[in-house]
């Protein structure tokens, strides 16, 4: 219960700040734009230990799974699956010449957090990140996930809660 309960106080607060639908649609484009710009560098740092070797980028994203794992099982496993898929890709390209590499990485990033500001323009709030930035960059991928799924069709027990915790929020900020 405890964990439904933090999973949904996470959804709460995130669903409230992205309400329009073009803010939502430029982030689940600019956020997983912003995690490759991030892997692509972390993938140029590799850990071997006897036969077992990883890089950085791949150890973030089962990083962020044991995190994600304690607010929500299926959506965490969605993330990982995706998440390890994007740091090979990653890793792709951060085999090539460092500043070709790089250049890629940086546009990602910067390119990402300029659609986050842009969507968050249309929604006519500021992006969370000013706010909170761990917490914005450790939690946008999953919510990332979290808007697929619903998007799909996924899960509909849990947005319906969701949009009734929001509706009793409404009248707190009247």
């Amino acid at each position: 219960m405890a964990r439904r309960s933090k999973l949904m106080d996470m959804l709460t607060e995130y669903a409230a700040a992205h309400r329009h639908p073009w803010n939502v649609a430029v982030l689940m484009i600019g956020i997983p734009v912003i995690m490759f710009g991030v892997l692509v560098p972390l993938s140029w740092v590799s850990i071997r230990i006897n036969a077992f070797g990883f890089d950085l980028a791949q150890a973030a994203v089962v990083g962020m799974f044991f995190f994600y794992v304690t607010l929500d099982r299926l959506f965490a496993a969605v993330f990982l699956l995706l998440g390890l898929a994007m740091a090979w890709l990653a890793g792709i390209v951060g085999e090539l010449p460092e500043a070709l590499s790089g250049g890629i990485a940086a546009a990602a990033f910067f390119g990402g957090y300029l659609a986050q500001f842009v969507g968050h323009a249309i929604e006519k709030s500021p992006p969370v990140i000013l706010k909170h930035p761990v917490q914005a960059n450790l939690a946008a991928p999953f919510f990332t996930i979290v808007e697929a799924c619903k998007l799909l069709g996924l899960r509909d027990e849990l947005f319906v809660e969701l949009q009734q915790r929001i509706a009793q929020r409404r009248p707190e900020a009247s």
